[in-house]
């Protein structure tokens, strides 16, 4: 099917206006259980699980119903992958990069440390080769996706102590996932992959240091600032950060045709909601974090500097021993470049002209 097809036939509003057609009314229905990585009291994640299953249950007219299952309910929040590739469920909502243990190459289905913003991660997966690369590569896992939002730019985390340089690093036992967890430990940091809703009590009980997750509007609800105060940025690791739905292979395969159109409908209506959220929101919460004795500083130039040169000798060496990583991150890095040139004229220029006013 054309990944493209039913948004430019049709529309998300079109084929929500267009109402219920006779051949989905003459369907069996089809129940699903979808798990996710995250906890429910992340509305912004979490909910975009739900918007794609109430999409899902009113384009077909309620004979198409998943339910929707936060992190521990069914398995633990890393265990999805596993068990959608196994038929356990047929579908979970989640971050492909925590997955990167399994293979290096989940981590370019989410984020790497100096990649593509939102915009241009979009425009890679929908027009680029990015999700024609992806498929290819989840389908050993008995996966295919479908994007389901994204974070946009994020921070850059919550720290005990302040971070003047990148000697402070060495030691810090920080929550980060993906390969950024690789590129801080070449610098001194010990990286921990720890769920969301696990980060709070590390934090509090000093199992960790240091701890990454979003940004303003999810941090604010699991109240890092108030057992790490310093709070830095930019989260250079994710320029953006893409979420999927993954979906066994053989249970999509068994959708009508109608019912594969309402999937990829409603996981792009799913995909744009969430960002919209974390833009409308993350402002006012950033406000309300630094009244409540939030220290926004940014990250110090020489951590920066050399972040970016571990990053590149790491794409380097795992290129070299992963034909899947080097095959998508060779052209992601093409499109990165070409998106950059153009954006250094546009939205890098207005936005830093933008950003000088006293609006």
């Amino acid at each position: 099917m054309d990944r493209r097809s039913i948004l430019k036939n049709a529309g998300i509003a079109g084929v929500l206006a267009a109402g219920i057609a006779p051949a989905v009314h003459a369907q069996a229905a089809v129940r699903w259980r979808l798990a996710s990585s995250f906890p429910k009291s992340l509305d912004t994640l979490f909910g975009g699980a739900e918007t794609f299953a109430k999409a899902v249950r009113a384009m077909s007219g309620g004979k198409f119903e998943i339910s929707t299952h936060a992190a521990g309910e069914l398995m633990p929040a890393f265990g999805v992958v596993d068990a959608v590739q196994q038929g356990s469920v047929e579908m979970a909502h989640t971050a492909p990069y925590y997955f990167f243990g399994k293979d290096e190459a989940f981590a370019l289905g989410t984020a790497i440390p100096f990649g593509l913003n939102s915009r241009q991660m979009t425009a890679w997966m929908v027009e680029g080769n990015g999700l024609k690369l992806m498929r290819e590569f989840y389908a050993r896992y008995n996966i295919i996706n479908f994007a389901a939002g994204n974070t946009g730019a994020q921070m850059g985390g919550w720290f005990r102590k302040p971070i003047k340089s990148v000697q402070d690093l060495k030691g810090l036992k920080f929550r980060i996932a993906g390969l950024a967890g690789k590129i801080m430990e070449r610098m001194g940091a010990v990286p921990q992959n720890i769920p969301g809703g696990d980060i709070y009590p590390s934090l509090e009980k000093g199992t960790i240091d240091a701890a990454e997750w979003v940004g303003p509007y999810d941090d604010q609800k699991l109240g890092f600032v108030k057992v790490a105060p310093y709070y830095y940025y930019p989260g250079f690791w994710e320029g953006s950060a893409q979420l999927d739905f993954f979906i066994n292979q053989k249970a999509f395969d068994a959708l009508s045709a109608e019912n594969k159109a309402i999937v990829e409908s409603a996981a792009a209506l799913a995909h744009v909601e969430v960002q919209a959220k974390y833009d409308a929101r993350n402002p006012g919460a950033l406000r309300q974090l630094v009244a409540s004795g939030a220290k926004l500083t940014a990250f110090p130039q020489d951590m920066m500097n050399q972040a970016f040169k571990v990053a590149g000798t790491i794409y380097e060496e795992t290129s070299a021993k992963n034909e899947s990583f080097r095959k998508i991150y060779a052209d992601m890095s093409k499109f990165r470049a070409e998106q950059n040139l153009w954006f250094r004229f546009t939205e890098m220029s207005f936005d830093r002209f933008m950003q000088s006013q006293k609006l």
